[in-house]
């Protein structure tokens, strides 16, 4: 009995470390307006009532960057001003995460996303672009390619979270109920920094303390781990954009798909798959490249990119 009392307390004990250390240690310090006059390096439009930021950059044809689960606008630090030489790029931060507005966590979903995208081109009366979007930012390319195919030209979809494929140890630890929360609120950005090295990138040398503290900045903002536990939980999972990939294939658009053949997050056979899927998409493959080879590789994965826009 007394062996089982002790058991029960240790549990206890446990349990309010994980409910209350997310309130003793909250690192959500700033507001959004307070961060975007700190930090933000672009402009802001407001689409369906929330604020969004983006960056803007050279002319010619409309290219829009999406970035993926966590980043921001500053994913695309080492290709936007190699694509703005030859077209019009907007690197757009979705709604939850870098400078623009926070949702209520129910709000996150494949559909407001392209939506946002839509209302993006609608405010800035763009009739047509194309979409370049990672992992995430990938799924809400095809997503909106298939429901609003007269507002897509062409694709390139980076390492794609389109079709079912396995969560990572750390995405299932991280999907555990008050487990994110818990690993969210400890101090500093060691973890994250961690995640950023084992799971995105192939080479962990790549990730500086001064590229994390980019990337994780945005963090700070009042209501983004909320948003992202969701994110995690709620969207980023089976079917995924399964169904709007299968209507895609109808519409006959170019598609390039880059994937890193050692990406931990994406297996690289979903890429294979939506290649075979899309019989108008082609496929290239980075050597020692994880989740994001955009970054890993910029100057062979830009080159590749302007001639695919180009033609």
């Amino acid at each position: 009995m007394r062996k089982r009392n002790v058991v029960l307390m240790i549990l206890a004990l446990l349990a309010l470390f994980f409910f209350y250390l997310p309130q003793i240690t909250q690192k959500e310090t700033y507001t959004l307006d307070e961060a975007a006059s700190k930090w933000a390096k672009g402009k802001f439009i407001t689409i369906d009532g929330a604020k969004a930021h983006y960056l803007e950059r050279g002319e010619g044809k409309p290219v829009i960057l999406i970035h993926g689960f966590l980043y921001h606008t500053i994913m695309w630090k080492k290709n936007i001003d190699a694509l703005a030489k030859k077209f019009k790029v907007y690197a757009i931060d979705l709604w939850g995460w870098g400078f623009s507005e926070r949702l209520k966590e129910t709000e996150y979903s494949f559909d407001r996303y392209s939506k946002q995208i839509i209302g993006f081109m609608d405010a800035l009366k763009i009739p047509r672009a194309s979409l370049v979007g990672q992992s995430m930012g990938g799924g809400i390319s095809v997503y909106t390619a298939a429901l609003y195919p007269e507002r897509v030209d062409r694709l390139i979809l980076v390492d794609p979270a389109v079709i079912p494929y396995p969560t990572t140890m750390v995405g299932r630890i991280y999907q555990l109920p008050y487990v994110g929360e818990f690993l969210n609120a400890i101090p500093g950005d060691a973890l994250m920094k961690s995640n950023l090295k084992s799971v995105w990138f192939y080479d962990p040398a790549k990730v500086t303390d001064e590229y994390a503290g980019e990337v994780l900045r945005p963090q700070a903002i009042k209501g983004s781990s909320a948003g992202a536990m969701y994110i995690l939980r709620n969207v980023l999972k089976d079917p995924y954009v399964q169904k709007e990939a299968e209507m895609l294939a109808r519409h006959n658009k170019p598609i390039l798909i880059v994937h890193g053949r050692e990406d931990k997050a994406v297996p690289l056979d979903r890429s294979q798959k939506l290649n075979s899927l899309w019989k108008s998409s082609r496929l290239v493959i980075f050597d020692r490249a994880g989740h994001t080879p955009h970054e890993e590789y910029p100057e062979q994965f830009n080159n590749l990119a302007l001639e695919f826009l180009s033609h």
